[in-house]
């Protein structure tokens, strides 16, 4: 009776061996939505790798690292898509993330890139959006905002990239000053949003005149919809620049899964969908360029970044300041 015990067994591992092998990516709500880049990625990847591509979507990029955080090496996660420069100190002081070791690619960047851990895959600047059909004389600059009554909606930057770089772009534009800003601002802002996806629908619905979003957003109603009336601000002071980036799990049992994903993040395949997806700009240049209609864009006359450990040291006081200023 022992052997047949044993076949069953013999059978059930070799069925366990030839199980897909699952890769498992933290990313943010918009990636995997149905309009992001999500679903032509893994059907793209999947052919490559005929393994199954696992898509999570945990929020935006601060809560995803909060996420991963308090997950530690429990985390079921192989790779994080989704941070950016304002968050990769604090994701490297957490000892859960792997160098990807892919020094060779050459990016298509506004700054030079060097970080042996976090591989970028698009990159834009912050900026508000507004319909020019309905605010047709807006600011160009955050002391012009202050002073008039346009009505905004923005992202918490405890939960949200985009909120986050808010902060830091007020804080690189106008350093000691930056409380003062946020004290004109206050009256300005009709909410705060958990995450991107949530404010920006608020503004195409009607409820505020402006909203923190990238000069790259406009594309999407350009190309996608037809419609010339979003428009982004480049503002006096400058705009502040976002890479975009993700990185191998430390703890992972997919390392070379992993690895190959990254790989394929930074190929042609992958960075052709970036554009019309996430509407972004790529960080490696498509061999067929951008989409038509990028070239219409705003252009910033400067792009304002902390570097990423001093993004780390300015980031609570900064909080701070505009905490402070919205509890007034």
């Amino acid at each position: 009776m022992k052997f047949p015990m044993i076949a069953a067994g013999l059978a059930m591992a070799s069925m366990a061996s030839a199980e897909t092998p699952e890769l498992i990516v933290y990313t943010y709500d918009s990636f995997v939505s149905e309009w992001g880049p999500g679903p032509a990625v893994e059907k793209a990847f999947e052919a490559q790798c005929e393994c199954d591509l696992k898509l999570v979507g945990v929020g935006d990029g601060a809560a995803m690292l909060a996420r991963v955080r308090l997950e530690g090496a429990r985390t079921e996660a192989d790779v994080v898509l989704g941070l950016d420069t304002n968050l990769t100190a604090a994701a490297t002081e957490t000892g859960l993330f792997a160098n990807h070791g892919m020094d060779d690619v050459v990016f298509d960047l506004p700054v030079e890139w060097s970080d042996p851990m976090f591989l970028p895959y698009d990159w834009g600047y912050f900026a508000f959006v507004h319909d020019t059909t309905k605010t047709p004389d807006v600011p160009q600059n955050f002391k012009e905002l202050a002073d008039n009554d346009l009505q905004i909606v923005i992202q918490d930057p405890r939960s949200s990239t985009p909120g986050l770089g808010l902060l830091m772009w007020v804080k690189a534009a106008y350093g000691d000053e930056a409380p003062v800003i946020w004290e004109g601002l206050a009256d300005n802002i009709v909410t705060v949003t958990k995450g991107w996806s949530e404010a920006y629908g608020m503004f195409l619905e009607g409820e505020a005149d402006m909203v923190l979003s990238y000069t790259t957003s406009p594309a999407y109603h350009l190309i996608a919809e037809e419609d010339a009336t979003k428009a982004a601000l480049a503002f006096d002071e400058g705009n502040y620049l976002q890479v975009e980036v993700a990185a191998k799990v430390a703890h992972t049992e997919e390392s070379d899964l992993a690895d190959e994903f990254l790989s394929f993040m930074v190929s042609d395949t992958f960075q052709s969908i970036i554009p019309t997806t996430n509407w972004m700009y790529p960080a490696v240049t498509p061999e067929a360029g951008l989409p038509s209609g990028f070239e219409a864009l705003a252009n910033p006359s400067s792009a304002l970044l902390f570097p990423a450990g001093d993004a780390m040291a300015v980031r609570d006081a900064a909080l701070d300041e505009w905490l402070n200023a919205l509890s007034q």
